[in-house]
């Protein structure tokens, strides 16, 4: 039997507002303990649900999640809290590294 059968996880999505997205920081977060796209799924869901984060992509291939945030709103110690916490349930453990941030600007093709 599947390990991740009961292991369903729907995608959380925001609206896109592309001037505050401009006008965001990208932090890149080195991904522990993911192993599956649900996984990943979690971590983003995790992200996504802060106010004050605008856009999300996780790239579970490389262990990678990029996150556009508003940082008059948010400090990246809330989003390795908000990465622990998706896999806070007992089965799931997250944990995340900041490895860099950018100005949207130079991080994004706007």
């Amino acid at each position: 039997m599947d390990q991740h059968h009961n292991c369903a996880v729907e995608p959380l999505e925001k609206s896109v507002d592309m001037m505050a997205l401009a006008a965001s920081t990208v932090a890149y977060l080195a991904v522990q303990g993911m192993g599956c796209s649900r996984c990943a799924m979690r971590v983003h869901n995790g992200l996504l649900r802060l106010d004050g984060t605008l856009a999300v992509d996780v790239f579970l291939e490389y262990g990678l999640a990029a996150v556009a945030y508003n940082p008059e709103q948010i400090k990246p110690a809330a989003l390795l809290r908000a990465v622990f916490n998706a896999g806070n349930d007992g089965r799931h453990h997250y944990q995340a590294t900041l490895v860099a941030e950018k100005p949207a600007s130079e991080a994004l093709a706007l």
